[in-house]
């Protein structure tokens, strides 16, 4: 059921023609957001948001690029021209190059062997690309009655996790991919603690171990769970966290 508290407000979701991305979308579109699909096959985001709008939700797709500066640019006009404003950014698009599973359960550490490539391509996706994003939309965002911004993270991204052998985590080390998520909190911490006067709230998200082309057909989570914790910090009232760091509404360690 929609709720018209929130009819009319806009959310660009990136990375959001399939997994974790078109989940967060329906869930907002759900509420009566009208969502933005950021999709770099322009023809597969078409098709989610014409998919979407069979299903009673406003959706529009842009063809969209997180690591290319011009569709950053490109994204800013789109907003600024047709809303005026921006309410909602989730920063979904991400990459993993490093292997998480074996066949016999976690993949071996390969932090020793990890490539400059490797961990130059996974930080511009996961971490360069959503902060100049980010940059670039915030005062679009400024102009919302009460914008969030929610950047979609991991629990392979907690120290405090990685480096306590009684977690859950501790055997899954993808040094790449979990030290860019890491910094992508630190982005987190940071921002929000630059628009804490304001209505701006900024989380990190977990959204789980899911059945996604990344998280691989072994996850626990089904597609349609994905969504649901970003949804949920897109949509915080006023009085919600700001700053922190959320898998469906727990507090995890950075």
């Amino acid at each position: 059921m929609k709720d018209g508290k929130l009819n009319g407000k806009v959310a660009f979701i990136t990375g959001a023609n399939r997994g974790l991305g078109l989940e967060t979308a329906r869930e907002l579109g759900k509420l009566g957001i009208a969502v933005v699909l950021g999709s770099r096959d322009s023809e597969k985001g078409e098709a989610a948001a014409a998919k979407f709008r069979d299903e009673g939700i406003t959706a529009e797709s842009l063809g969209f690029d997180v690591t290319k500066s011009q569709d950053h640019q490109k994204a800013y006009d789109y907003f600024a021209k047709k809303y005026g404003r921006l309410d909602i950014l989730v920063n979904n698009a991400g990459v993993l190059r490093e292997s998480q599973v074996s066949t016999t359960g976690p993949a071996p550490n390969s932090t020793s062997a990890v490539s400059p490539e490797v961990l130059r391509e996974t930080f511009e996706t996961n971490f360069f690309a959503p902060v100049t994003l980010t940059q670039k939309l915030l005062p679009l965002i400024r102009k919302a009655p009460a914008g969030r911004i929610v950047n979609v993270s991991s629990i392979l991204s907690s120290l405090t996790l990685h480096s306590d052998p009684k977690s859950p985590i501790y055997q899954f080390k993808t040094f790449a991919y979990d030290a860019s998520k890491a910094a992508l909190n630190a982005f987190t911490v940071h921002l929000a603690y630059e628009v804490r006067d304001s209505k701006i709230k900024v989380n990190s998200a977990h959204p789980g171990w899911v059945k996604t082309e990344m998280g691989g057909p072994n996850a626990p989570m089904e597609p349609s769970e994905g969504g649901k914790t970003s949804a949920q910090l897109a949509t915080l009232a006023d009085d919600g966290p700001n700053g922190g760091f959320f898998h469906l509404g727990q507090p995890l360690p950075w």
